[in-house]
């Protein structure tokens, strides 16, 4: 057995400094590294793993709706970024240049991809000539850089991230309008179903839109910490972009006329979000529909039965399956020590396998969300087990629901609203939308914004919390990244 290990733990607990906790356990668990170009990271296989299972799950449902993934090149020319000034204007700061080849400098200044509109629709406007060509529908998964000046936080601020950016041309504003509602549920279906993450889903203030667009949408979930954050974004943008680019069709009647689009995406920052929302003061807490590891076996080794225990480990894990599990035989750790490491790095299930459960025929499963201890017979491993890994989704989900509606308060009041924020939660209130209404409340609330709009809602008959004009719906304000 060896001797007794020291456990490199988290020093910090959660709710005393979150941002602290948070630097650590995206540490600790060796999520990143961190690159010489600050903000930027390098993804280790243990996060870049959960990318790649939100991206499978969010790559099939579009597919089943007939989006299609292209590629498109990362420099776009500094012309084509011009050609919509509204974009540009909302984009400006935050884009880095490519300004020499060697040692020769360009004629034309090249940007590293902030995202992909002008350089996509530049193509469209060759591709689409008729009706027929419509709609048309892509997606890229792809890394886009945004030059921020804050403080670089992984996975929730970062200089280069990775996304995915769908882009589609529509004959009517109808159809257009139609899948932006079906797109953006989708992510709230990748949240809630995933990530176990609740969101608010609604429409975007008129101040805080996509540059260029008509309108935009957003899921936001509520981190820990009291701010809300933006996890999914899909926005109207009408024929502002069309019109500039010539992207134009002959439609059925033989008439000239401008395609409506949108644009859709989200980002590496949703893994920040559930590592943030669902970790706790052992480490990370994986939901099990993330998680590529879903159950690691450690057997406890002596020498009288250590071939007996690793025998009946590889049998425990050929009933739950090879693919989504692992043993830890390492025979220089204790099994204490390898306790704190997979619940350091979040694996839904711990099963634990001795001489002693060998002779009782049954195993101990350990719940990484609740750290519940359950005694197995080996008769039912392969059931209990997908029972179990059902219920930790269930219950992630559940207590990040809890938290979330324990902290929206409703009011009618500035001064409420006002405490209700400094009290690091989440105001619900009426409210008249416009972007004067929206900069007079920003002063007064030290920063704090509107979050986003519930989308169908009832006729109001209400005053604005702000301004006392009359209000036309209830929305959402709070602090956020």
């Amino acid at each position: 057995m060896g001797k007794k290990e020291n456990k490199e733990g988290i020093s910090i607990k959660k709710s005393e400094n979150f941002s602290e906790w948070y630097t650590q356990i995206i540490k600790k668990a060796d999520l990143v590294d961190y690159s010489k170009v600050s903000g930027c990271l390098v993804f280790k296989p243990s996060s870049f793993i959960l990318w790649e299972s939100a991206k499978d799950y969010f790559n099939k449902k579009i597919k089943k709706d007939g989006v299609e993934n292209v590629y498109f090149p990362m420099l776009i020319p500094e012309n084509l970024l011009k050609k919509e000034s509204k974009h540009i204007e909302g984009f400006s700061p935050e884009v880095a240049w490519v300004t020499y080849a060697g040692k020769t400098k360009l004629n034309e200044r090249l940007a590293i991809r902030p995202t992909s509109e002008t350089l996509m629709y530049d193509s469209y406007s060759k591709w689409i000539r008729s009706w027929k060509d419509l709609p048309l529908r892509y997606n890229q998964w792809c890394s886009v850089v945004r030059w921020e000046f804050k403080n670089p936080i992984p996975f929730l601020r970062t200089r280069e991230f990775l996304w995915q950016e769908g882009h589609t041309a529509f004959s009517t504003k109808n159809e257009s309008e139609k899948e932006l509602k079906k797109i953006i549920r989708f992510y709230k279906d990748l949240f809630e179903e995933i990530y176990a993450v609740p969101v608010l889903i609604g429409n975007k203030s008129k101040k805080e839109k996509f540059a260029g667009a008509d309108y935009s949408l957003s899921v936001e979930a509520l981190l820990p910490n009291g701010k809300a954050i933006q996890g999914a974004t899909a926005h109207h943008l009408g024929q502002n972009f069309s019109k500039p680019f010539k992207i134009n069709f002959i439609d059925e009647k033989g008439n000239k006329q401008y395609v409506w689009q949108n644009s859709w995406g989200f980002s590496t920052r949703s893994l920040g979000i559930m590592l943030a929302i669902h970790g706790d003061d052992k480490g990370l807490v994986i939901p099990p529909n993330m998680a590529d590891t879903k159950g690691v076996i450690i057997p406890i080794l002596f020498d009288k039965s250590m071939k007996k225990v690793i025998k009946k480990s590889k049998e425990i894990q050929k009933k739950i399956g090879t693919s989504i599990s692992k043993i830890d035989s390492r025979k220089e750790h204790t099994p204490g020590w390898k306790f704190n490491y997979w619940e350091m790095k979040g694996v839904p299930i711990r099963i634990e396998i001795g001489p002693k459960d060998i002779e009782k025929k049954q195993v101990v499963m350990v719940r990484r969300d609740t750290g519940e201890k359950i005694f197995v017979k080996e008769k039912e491993i392969k059931n209990k087990f997908k029972e179990i890994l059902l219920d930790i989704q269930k219950n992630l989900y559940s207590n990040a629901k809890k938290f979330l509606d324990s902290n929206k308060i409703k009011t009618k009041k500035i001064n409420d609203l006002k405490k209700i924020i400094k009290d690091r939660k989440i105001a619900f209130a009426p409210w008249c939308g416009t972007m004067k209404c929206e900069m007079s409340l920003r002063k007064k609330l030290n920063g704090a914004k509107s979050i986003n709009i519930p989308f169908d809602q009832k006729e109001l008959n209400e005053e604005c919390v702000n301004c006392r004009n009359g209000a036309d719906f209830y929305a959402y304000f709070g602090k956020s990244y």
